[in-house]
């Protein structure tokens, strides 16, 4: 071998080395793990109105709240099992949780209801005293 084609030998090998190990390290992981979660809403807070109506919702502290067309409340993750973005909504029209960045959806208690959505969905817990809507682990 010459030493043209040992360095050369070698830049491969370099780069595969370079290419795998960063491959193995960038994997999509959630950025955010939200731990526990816990926080009150005042539904009387303008800030808040949608959740008076079914079928809206808002987005506070990475959560998804969504009054569901049935009038209970639901929340989850606003990050996809799918690619771990932070995508996730409440629709109306399908009384569902949807990732709007690749179509993952997910029933109201998490369930994948499509091959995107298989992982399931991180569903919170929540509980309505007069106009205060707490939503927890």
């Amino acid at each position: 071998m010459t030493r043209k084609e040992f360095l050369s030998f070698m830049g491969v090998g370099a780069t595969f080395a370079l290419t795998a190990t960063c491959l193995g390290a960038c994997k999509k992981t959630n950025p955010i793990d939200l731990g526990n979660v816990d926080f009150t809403l005042d539904l009387s807070d303008a800030a808040n109105a949608a959740l008076m109506t079914n079928g809206n919702y808002i987005i506070q502290n990475q959560v998804v709240v969504a009054r569901g067309t049935d009038g209970n409340y639901y929340a989850a993750t606003v990050w996809c099992s799918h690619e771990d973005k932070s995508d996730i909504i409440y629709q109306k029209s399908t009384n569902e949780f949807f990732c709007t960045a690749h179509d993952a959806r997910f029933d109201l208690s998490g369930n994948g209801l499509n091959s995107k959505g298989s992982k399931g969905l991180t569903i919170y817990q929540t509980a309505l005293t007069g106009t205060s809507l707490r939503i927890f682990s």
